[in-house]
């Protein structure tokens, strides 16, 4: 009894302090018996384990087991039956919860709790979600929420959610939503008017931007460029002048081609961080000059394997123009001629127009 008189409460009303030494008595076959379990020694059954807690308040105790917490909340570990007590009633939401993008350890013990509570648990990929929820010992139906389905199926979470019950939503890695189906669904449960609960954790980006080392003051998420090359130029060339460090999500069969154009549009100068299986065994993580980046990658063929994030430094730092200038006058370069689009830049941004041309003459000769 940790706390002894201070937890009255959880022995239904009970003094605590008179009772230890003979309840602690009383329990020791249970802390025996659920010994191999996560927490075993943590907690037991009051109500089982000694008549005199379970007669402090018949009422209670015939609607909920009321156990005795020695070390804590946490009830990790147990039969669920065992949980609860300790694990709250899941609201009447839908809990967004963020999963590992590879080690399994890597999640809170706020999503496991949440995971064994909810009534129900919308994957990306049942097969996937499956080899996470057995790997904590959480059995909870699922339901196969992604792309291709996502509308049908938030309609269905809707409709259980109006029913009373708690849904967990998960991807197969890193947080619903981002980069990954959940938007449309948790759009469509609060035009419904249900509560939202996010529960923070691993993602790709925040773990590939803490291993980088960057020292730009800001980043921009990306995500996922465009698959067709044109698209995907295009989009390069509007972020080239964003002064902030530049955050991608690529797939194996297209991170060649996507590093290539990054070589080919930015400046050289810049630094580029190629994170690949991040927190899984073949993890891989390198900082190098952007202009570089294309021969490491084809110098061993395992370097062009699993999933990527890439990071970009941000812009270097030019003299006289800033980074709304240059991406005003990157713009009306794409439809004008250079001394047009010069004056039209310093009459928009108010930099001076010599400076403009300037920078102008070296864009178009790039």
């Amino acid at each position: 009894m940790a706390s002894g008189e201070n937890q009255p409460g959880l022995l239904a009303g009970c003094n605590a302090g008179r009772c230890t030494a003979e309840v602690l008595a009383a329990a020791q076959p249970y802390f025996d018996k659920y010994r191999g379990f996560a927490v075993a020694a943590d907690q037991i059954d009051l109500a089982a384990a000694h008549p005199k807690v379970a007669f402090c308040d018949r009422k209670t105790l015939a609607q909920q087991k009321i156990c005795c917490q020695l070390l804590g909340r946490c009830t990790f570990g147990l039969p669920r039956a065992h949980q609860t007590a300790t694990i709250r009633d899941m609201e009447n939401a839908l809990y967004v919860v963020a999963t590992p993008i590879g080690n399994l350890g890597d999640i809170s013990l706020r999503a496991l709790e949440t995971l064994r509570g909810v009534d129900l648990v919308a994957c990306e990929d049942t097969r996937h979600a499956r080899q996470l929820l057995d790997h904590h010992g959480i059995k909870v139906p699922m339901l196969a929420l992604h792309q291709h389905n996502e509308n049908e199926a938030a309609a269905k979470l809707v409709r259980l959610l109006g029913e009373g019950q708690s849904v967990a939503l998960v991807s197969d890695a890193g947080t619903p939503g981002v980069s990954d189906p959940g938007a449309r669904t948790v759009a469509a449960v609060r035009a419904a008017g249900f509560r939202v609960i996010p529960l923070p954790g691993p993602s790709a980006a925040i773990t590939a931007m803490s291993a980088a080392g960057l020292a730009d003051a800001r980043f921009l998420f990306v995500g996922f460029l465009p698959a067709k090359v044109g698209a995907r130029k295009t989009a390069i060339l509007e972020l080239a002048a964003v002064d902030a460090a530049l955050v991608f999500y690529e797939a194996p069969h297209r991170v060649t081609e996507t590093v290539t154009d990054l070589v080919e549009l930015l400046e050289p100068q810049r630094e580029i961080v190629i994170a690949r299986e991040l927190t899984k065994m073949f993890e891989q993580i390198e900082r190098i000059p952007l202009g570089e980046a294309s021969a490491w990658l084809a110098a061993d063929p395992n370097r062009q394997r699993g999933e990527f994030v890439l990071v970009v430094s941000a812009p270097p730092a030019r003299e006289g123009l800033d980074a709304e200038s240059e991406r005003v006058l990157a713009a009306l370069l794409t439809e004008l001629p250079v001394k047009q689009a010069a004056k039209l830049a310093a009459e928009i941004t108010g930099q001076p127009k010599n400076a403009l041309y300037a920078r102008a003459l070296q864009l178009k000769d790039a």
